[in-house]
Protein backbone atom coordinates (compact mmCIF):
# COMPACT_ATOMS: atom_id res chain seq x y z
CA UNK A 1 0.00 0.00 0.00
CA UNK A 2 1.04 3.51 -0.78
CA UNK A 3 2.62 5.13 2.32
CA UNK A 4 1.02 8.40 2.41
CA UNK A 5 -2.63 6.68 2.03
CA UNK A 6 -1.17 4.01 4.96
CA UNK A 7 -0.18 7.21 6.92
CA UNK A 8 -3.30 8.87 6.55
CA UNK A 9 -5.80 5.60 7.84
CA UNK A 10 -3.74 5.83 10.85
CA UNK A 11 -4.41 8.79 11.89
CA UNK A 12 -8.92 8.48 10.99
CA UNK A 13 -10.52 9.18 14.22
CA UNK A 14 -12.89 8.16 15.30
CA UNK A 15 -12.07 4.16 15.61
CA UNK A 16 -14.90 3.11 13.98
CA UNK A 17 -14.61 5.22 10.99
CA UNK A 18 -10.67 4.34 10.83
CA UNK A 19 -12.09 0.87 10.76
CA UNK A 20 -14.35 1.41 7.90
CA UNK A 21 -11.78 2.79 5.98
CA UNK A 22 -9.48 -0.36 6.34
CA UNK A 23 -12.63 -2.22 4.80
CA UNK A 24 -13.25 0.13 2.29
CA UNK A 25 -9.20 0.34 1.03
CA UNK A 26 -9.54 -3.65 0.62
CA UNK A 27 -13.40 -3.90 -1.22
CA UNK A 28 -12.44 -0.80 -3.62
CA UNK A 29 -8.37 -2.11 -4.22
CA UNK A 30 -10.09 -5.39 -4.94
CA UNK A 31 -13.14 -4.65 -7.53
CA UNK A 32 -10.79 -2.41 -9.41
CA UNK A 33 -7.08 -3.82 -9.18
CA UNK A 34 -5.98 -0.50 -8.81
CA UNK A 35 -3.55 1.02 -6.09
CA UNK A 36 -4.60 3.21 -3.68
CA UNK A 37 -3.61 6.94 -3.82
CA UNK A 38 -4.41 9.66 -1.55
CA UNK A 39 -6.30 12.45 -3.60
CA UNK A 40 -6.87 15.94 -2.23
CA UNK A 41 -6.57 15.98 1.76
CA UNK A 42 -8.71 13.56 3.21
CA UNK A 43 -9.60 10.98 -0.03
CA UNK A 44 -8.39 7.67 -1.05
CA UNK A 45 -8.73 7.11 -5.22
CA UNK A 46 -9.01 4.33 -7.33
CA UNK A 47 -7.72 4.52 -10.84
CA UNK A 48 -8.24 7.68 -12.96
CA UNK A 49 -11.32 8.24 -15.66
CA UNK A 50 -11.46 11.47 -17.96
CA UNK A 51 -14.67 13.24 -18.20
CA UNK A 52 -15.67 16.05 -21.05
CA UNK A 53 -18.88 17.86 -20.60
CA UNK A 54 -21.08 19.55 -22.80
CA UNK A 55 -19.65 23.03 -21.20
CA UNK A 56 -16.17 21.88 -22.41
CA UNK A 57 -15.25 21.19 -19.43
CA UNK A 58 -13.00 18.52 -19.10
CA UNK A 59 -10.59 16.73 -17.07
CA UNK A 60 -9.39 13.62 -14.67
CA UNK A 61 -10.92 12.01 -11.57
CA UNK A 62 -10.62 9.46 -9.45
CA UNK A 63 -12.62 6.90 -10.91
CA UNK A 64 -13.49 5.10 -7.35
CA UNK A 65 -12.75 6.37 -3.88
CA UNK A 66 -13.74 7.26 -0.60
CA UNK A 67 -13.40 9.92 2.47
CA UNK A 68 -13.34 9.20 6.15
CA UNK A 69 -14.91 11.44 7.86
CA UNK A 70 -15.73 12.62 11.82
CA UNK A 71 -19.78 11.93 11.38
CA UNK A 72 -19.80 9.60 8.11
CA UNK A 73 -17.75 7.93 5.56
CA UNK A 74 -18.35 9.37 1.87
CA UNK A 75 -18.31 6.91 -0.91
CA UNK A 76 -17.82 8.76 -4.54
CA UNK A 77 -20.10 7.65 -7.08
CA UNK A 78 -19.11 10.46 -9.78
CA UNK A 79 -21.49 8.61 -12.23
CA UNK A 80 -24.30 9.80 -9.64
CA UNK A 81 -26.36 7.55 -6.90
CA UNK A 82 -29.38 7.40 -8.84
CA UNK A 83 -27.68 5.03 -11.57
CA UNK A 84 -27.61 2.90 -8.10
CA UNK A 85 -31.32 3.39 -6.91
CA UNK A 86 -32.01 0.04 -7.30
CA UNK A 87 -29.35 -1.59 -5.63
CA UNK A 88 -28.95 1.17 -2.98
CA UNK A 89 -32.51 0.70 -1.68
CA UNK A 90 -31.10 -2.71 -0.82
CA UNK A 91 -27.99 -1.31 0.32
CA UNK A 92 -28.83 -0.57 4.04
CA UNK A 93 -28.97 2.47 6.59
CA UNK A 94 -27.74 4.97 4.67
CA UNK A 95 -27.85 8.91 3.07
CA UNK A 96 -27.15 9.97 -0.25
CA UNK A 97 -26.56 13.33 -2.75
CA UNK A 98 -26.44 13.17 -5.97
CA UNK A 99 -22.69 11.82 -5.97
CA UNK A 100 -22.04 10.78 -2.76
CA UNK A 101 -23.25 7.89 -0.48
CA UNK A 102 -22.67 8.49 3.36
CA UNK A 103 -22.48 5.65 5.83
CA UNK A 104 -22.32 5.87 9.42
CA UNK A 105 -21.60 2.35 10.57
CA UNK A 106 -20.29 -0.33 7.79
CA UNK A 107 -21.61 -3.51 9.99
CA UNK A 108 -25.22 -1.99 9.12
CA UNK A 109 -24.74 -2.50 5.36
CA UNK A 110 -24.70 -5.21 3.03
CA UNK A 111 -21.04 -5.24 2.05
CA UNK A 112 -21.85 -7.05 -1.12
CA UNK A 113 -24.56 -4.66 -2.52
CA UNK A 114 -21.84 -1.69 -2.05
CA UNK A 115 -19.23 -3.98 -3.15
CA UNK A 116 -21.74 -4.39 -6.63
CA UNK A 117 -22.18 -0.57 -6.45
CA UNK A 118 -18.71 0.03 -6.77
CA UNK A 119 -17.53 -1.84 -9.41
CA UNK A 120 -20.56 -1.12 -11.30
CA UNK A 121 -19.99 2.84 -11.06
CA UNK A 122 -16.05 2.06 -11.86
CA UNK A 123 -16.76 0.25 -14.90
CA UNK A 124 -19.15 2.84 -16.20
CA UNK A 125 -16.15 5.57 -15.80
CA UNK A 126 -13.54 3.45 -17.29
CA UNK A 127 -15.62 2.64 -20.06
CA UNK A 128 -14.35 5.62 -21.86
CA UNK A 129 -14.67 9.34 -21.78
CA UNK A 130 -18.05 10.00 -19.59
CA UNK A 131 -19.76 12.79 -20.43
CA UNK A 132 -22.75 13.15 -17.64
CA UNK A 133 -22.35 15.27 -14.62
CA UNK A 134 -23.65 12.92 -11.47
CA UNK A 135 -26.24 15.41 -10.89
CA UNK A 136 -27.72 15.67 -14.46
CA UNK A 137 -28.60 11.93 -13.39
CA UNK A 138 -26.82 9.14 -15.04
CA UNK A 139 -28.88 6.46 -16.60
CA UNK A 140 -28.13 3.21 -15.45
Amino acid sequence: MNAEVDEFLAGVTPALRRRDAYTLLDLMHRVTGEEPVLQHPGMVGFGRYHYEYASGRSGDAAAAGFAPRKTATVVYLSDGTAAHADALSRLGPHTSGVGCLYLKNLDDIDLAVLEDVVRSSYATLTAGIFGQRARDGAEG
